[in-house]
């Protein structure tokens, strides 16, 4: 019997290295692209020996071709962090438009199912609390943020056209906040800046009063949910993400505690539209799927520290390189 074979885009990447290594584990040849503007081939380095693994550099916004089957297809190509999507907005909407546009196109070609990595940003700053699939969101479509929300927005709905025009193999996941090894140090998400810091010896930045709110996933327990998800049979958005809610201030005392630190807190203005809640409802996730989150975040932030310690002093000081630069657009 032959075995299946799936291409991941933005492989390179915090989430996309993490579903390499899955489904190599789990039996699959990996074909992984990535134009590595945000990924990291140190994320998927240790499987370039294996003859199971194929890595492409390419630009999925340009003509995609992979030769051969394919089976499934997960796009997890975009920028997914605010400085990363600040710095490079318009990239950021060509991948969530011209890139799922693509990669849809490639896998009706193949006759492929494809899963779209969706967020819980396509709620923008909720006022329905915890949010569900069906609550459709309070975005500012011109915003700083709407770059990365509206290409996300986008890439649902034609994700579900393409399902409905050409009776395509289509799955959307709504991922909310994650972490674990391998996420960048300077991406400018809330728990890489607070280790950063205290691992520096740097006061914790807290923006707002930090009264805001986030639910935090470990990536093992995201990864689950997302095979789970691409073997079902819906069609619809599926939150994935841990419902324990905790503030940032508690946030960052809790890192405080975890490191040891002696920083104290500082606090700076919120951002333009941050959002101030943010909390899944699984109802969907345990019903369709019988997934609910397993690693507690004591557990998880103990691993995703020991990452961080292990990281140069190169690293830890120094802005990490990117490509953001040779990707402006002319």
């Amino acid at each position: 019997m032959a075995k299946k074979r799936i291409l991941i885009t933005g492989a390179a990447g915090f989430l996309g290295s993490h579903l390499c290594d899955r489904f190599i584990k789990e039996g699959f040849d990996v074909v992984a692209m990535d134009n590595l503007i945000t990924g990291r081939l140190t994320n998927i380095e240790h499987l370039f020996p294996l003859k199971e693994f194929t890595f492409y550099n390419h630009d999925i916004t340009k003509f995609i071709h992979v030769a051969g089957p394919l089976d499934y297809i997960l796009h997890f190509a975009s920028p997914a962090s605010p400085i990363d999507y600040l710095k490079i907005p318009i990239q950021t909407l060509k991948v969530g438009s011209l890139g799922t546009h693509n990669v849809l196109g490639l896998a009706k070609s193949k006759n492929a199912r494809i899963l779209v990595a969706s967020t819980s940003e396509v709620y923008g700053d909720p006022t329905v609390h915890p949010q569900t699939e069906e609550y459709w969101g309070n975005v500012n479509p011109i915003g700083p943020r709407g770059v990365y929300d509206e290409a996300k927005r986008f890439q649902e709905a034609i994700t579900m056209a393409y399902h409905r025009y050409h009776g395509l193999e289509t799955r959307i996941i709504r991922i909310f906040n994650t972490y674990g090894p391998r996420m960048r140090l300077n991406d400018g998400r809330v728990l890489p800046a607070f280790i950063g810091q205290a691992l520096r010896g740097e006061d914790l930045t807290v923006f707002g009063k930090g009264n805001q709110t986030r639910s935090f996933c470990y990536v093992d327990d995201l990864i689950q949910g997302i095979y789970l998800l691409l073997m079902s049979d819906y069609a619809y958005p599926v939150n994935i993400g841990n419902p324990d809610e905790i503030t940032i201030l508690q946030f960052a005392e809790e890192i405080i505690k975890l490191t040891g630190a002696n920083q104290k807190i500082i606090y700076e203005d919120l951002p333009v539209d941050d959002p101030m809640q943010r909390q899944p409802d699984i109802t969907k996730a345990r019903s369709i799927l019988g997934w609910e989150p397993k690693v507690d975040r004591a557990e998880g932030l103990k691993i995703t520290y020991q990452y961080f310690q292990s990281l140069s002093k190169e690293e830890l000081y120094n802005k990490e390189h990117n490509n953001f630069d040779q990707f402006i657009s002319k």
